[in-house]
């Protein structure tokens, strides 16, 4: 999806044009700014940020990061903030502005805090030093009694202090970040590693924060788009003379884009109805027909292969073969996509909630055949993405409109819309076969995907024999990345085959999985969800059903104990869960706790009842009232247990905690009621059985 990007945008003149006198701290990782007519050259596998500290005493942090409701505006000022031992309310936040902000690949994959929360520290601490040093050039003081606190330099032998707007008044100069300066150590902490109230957080349960499809320009037009009536459709012809003759309305047609834009959103809905659309489509798989064609249509990968897994398999006391479904579903975002552009001659100016607001740039400089110079785009917060918001159809979309109508306008994609055409987590089908020895240790194991991604795919569980690999396909819906990517997919089909191979060979599924683990932070997470838990194998009564699970992605680790009740109609209710999760240092306590619970939560969807219906090429549950996501009263007794290892970097708050809960549900039901199940979702009404006889514990 993303481009190599050649240049930054943003050059030492114009930046410092911008701020005003003051330092300026750059963090290119290899290269950075030499001549004050150099270009900031920033390839696309590296990450930039500026830090500013100004005459007033105003420290600006510029990155293009991008929040979507993650808190990494708190999080990354927490590190600033500590760096420089001052408050987080003086820390201001300039994100995802591509007038304003270094180039950024994009805001995913949980690459926030361990790629740019190292760069702004080192960035932050050289800041410091610089600021030590100015002090210590006017005072020529003993430097070693200097440090920074609450906005001054401080002299701790001579008792005085320097406010830090006073040293850099006049001053303006841009520095290069320390590679060798030093940060502060995770253990030593003071305001990293606190629970910070998130940054504006009043503005947002208030509602006076807006969102792109709150915004509202002056003279500002609401523009629709005629979209296909379904997957593998394509447009023949369009009349749209009814549509023109509606008052304020005017018409878009270029190709097969065809679109309206009108002063309000009813005239604009009223005239896009009005358009005689004729298509000509092509047979499409259902959701009935999903796997076969799945099957059918994957390629062969480059599989990773050690030791024979055949002749180990064969060797093996106990063998299970198993294939899992997995179902598409969607993200479900609480704002669905929506952009507002306006032109002013040939400069473009986008507003849309994206995760990539530098790769929408540059589809629009394409599109419009202009610089991307002439391009700005801005990220307002964005009303969630969980992935899928990795594009900006609708501020392209607004864009186009804009244009033709010579105004601003803004394109809010409505729910059906975002449920359609936003891509889907990929469906797949996944073959597992593996081996154990009568002791209990795994000799043999072979895992293919088919479809839903490489993510997560690696077997944390030791293994003399292994062949794991991934089998790529186009796809008949729209499929893109989401939270936890295939890890979700494929941690679910392994934790459940673990969990299998436990049961036959009468090993508690708890020591099945520390025998079998070689990585000690796995195990500690295993056995602080299972201390927590209460871990004994068995539920609180009959009738009900426990469950264990663990993963691994993005450096960090998850354990999930869940507890199910199962009634007689098949009926599942998830009682009880315990999460227990390390991705290294914690930041903000409360914050990751809300992550991790999040995460928890939504991945109780995807468990239980979330899929994607479909047949003809037309979504059949794209609405809230067809779709079911986890309500109130599905939510559980929940306690998150958080590991911190003070000694390792932080990464992976924002995805991997889902991962371990759709298995342990699974289990849980296994254990409960003796039936395996082998799909996601697991249950999307109930259970698909009747006269559920309870096993007696």
């Amino acid at each position: 999806r993303h481009r190599m990007f050649n240049e930054s945008t943003i050059k030492r003149r114009q930046f410092l044009q911008l701020l005003g006198s003051g330092i300026a701290v750059t963090f290119t990782f290899d290269r950075v700014l030499a001549a004050s007519e150099n270009v900031l050259a920033s390839p696309e596998d590296q990450l930039s940020s500026w830090i500013h500290v100004g005459a007033n005493g105003a420290i600006t942090v510029f990155t293009g990061k991008a929040e979507v409701g993650q808190n990494i505006r708190t999080s990354l000022a927490q590190i600033v903030a500590e760096e420089l031992n001052t408050g987080v309310d003086r820390i201001t936040m300039v994100m995802g502005d591509t007038d304003l902000t270094p180039y950024d690949r994009g805001t995913f994959g949980s690459r926030s805090i361990p790629y740019m929360g190292p760069s702004l520290r080192k960035a932050a601490a050289t800041a410091r030093e610089v600021l030590i040093d100015m002090a210590n050039t006017s005072w020529k003081a003993d430097r070693s009694n200097l440090y920074v606190e609450g906005g001054f330099v401080k002299d701790r032998s001579a008792g005085r202090s320097i406010n830090i707007g006073e040293l850099t008044k006049g001053e303006t100069f841009v520095k290069p970040v320390d590679e060798k300066v030093v940060v502060t150590p995770i253990e030593k902490w003071k305001i990293a590693g606190t629970s910070v109230p998130k940054v504006n957080g009043a503005s947002f349960v208030t509602g006076k924060h807006k969102y792109t499809s709150d915004m509202k320009l002056d003279g500002m037009l609401y523009g629709k788009v005629l979209r296909a009536p379904s997957y593998g459709s394509k447009l023949v012809s369009a009349d749209v003379s009814k549509a023109r003759q509606i008052p304020g309305v005017t018409v878009v047609q270029d190709g097969d884009f065809i679109g309206v834009t009108a002063p309000d959103r009813k005239t604009a809905e009223k005239a896009l109805k009005a358009i005689d659309a004729k298509w000509n489509t092509t047979a499409q798989p259902s959701r009935a027909e999903i796997f076969d064609y799945i099957r059918k249509n994957s390629k062969n990968g480059n599989a990773k292969i050690s030791g024979d897994v055949d002749k180990m398999l064969e060797s093996s006391d106990i063998r299970i073969e198993q294939t899992f479904l997995i179902d598409y579903i969607a993200h479900v975002p609480l704002e669905p996509r929506a952009g507002l552009a306006k032109w002013e001659g040939d400069k473009l100016t986008v507003w849309t909630g994206t995760q990539v607001p530098f790769g929408v740039q540059e589809d629009l400089a394409e599109i419009f055949s202009i610089s991307k110079e002439k391009v700005r785009v801005i990220q307002p917060d964005t009303g969630s993405g969980y992935g899928g918001k990795h594009t900006g159809e609708a501020g392209i979309e607004a864009a186009r409109l804009s244009k033709a109508a010579g105004k601003p306008v803004k394109v809010n994609w409505s729910r059906e819309e975002e449920f359609t055409w936003a891509y889907f987590r990929p469906a797949g089908v996944i073959d597992i076969k593996a081996g154990i020895d009568k002791n209990g240790m795994l000799k043999s194991w072979e895992f293919h995907n088919l479809n839903s991604g490489p993510s997560g795919i690696d077997c944390p569980y030791e293994s003399p024999a292994k062949k794991i690999e991934f089998h790529p396909m186009d796809s008949p819906l729209r499929q893109g990345s989401y939270r936890g990517l295939a890890a979700t997919a494929n941690t679910f089909a392994r934790e459940c085959l673990i969990n299998d191979l436990a049961v036959a060979a009468r090993i508690d599924p708890l020591e099945f999985r520390l025998k079998n683990l070689g990585e000690q932070r796995m195990k500690d997470v295993l056995e602080a969800a299972a201390k927590k838990f209460g871990w004994t194998g068995k539920a609180s009564k009959p009738g009900n059903g426990v469950g264990i699970a663990c993963g691994t992605e993005k450096a960090s680790y998850i354990a999930t104990c869940a507890e199910v009740g199962v009634d007689n109609d098949g009926n599942v209710k998830v009682l009880r869960v315990v999460g227990a999760f390390e991705c290294g240092g914690i930041i903000n306590p409360n914050h990751l706790e809300n992550q991790i619970q999040g995460s928890i939560i939504q991945g109780m969807g995807g468990a239980l009842f979330e899929q994607v219906d479909f047949k003809d090429g037309k979504i059949l549950n794209g609405q809230m009232s067809k779709y079911r996501v986890p309500r109130f009263s599905d939510i559980p007794q929940l306690e998150i247990v958080m590991v911190n290892r003070k000694d390792i970097p932080p990464a992976g708050a924002g995805e991997t905690p889902i991962l371990g809960i759709a298995p342990a549900i699974r289990n849980a039901i296994f254990n409960a009621i003796g039936i395996k199940l082998f799909a996601l979702p697991l249950a999307p009404a109930k259970l698909q059985t009747s006269n559920i006889k309870l096993q007696t514990k």
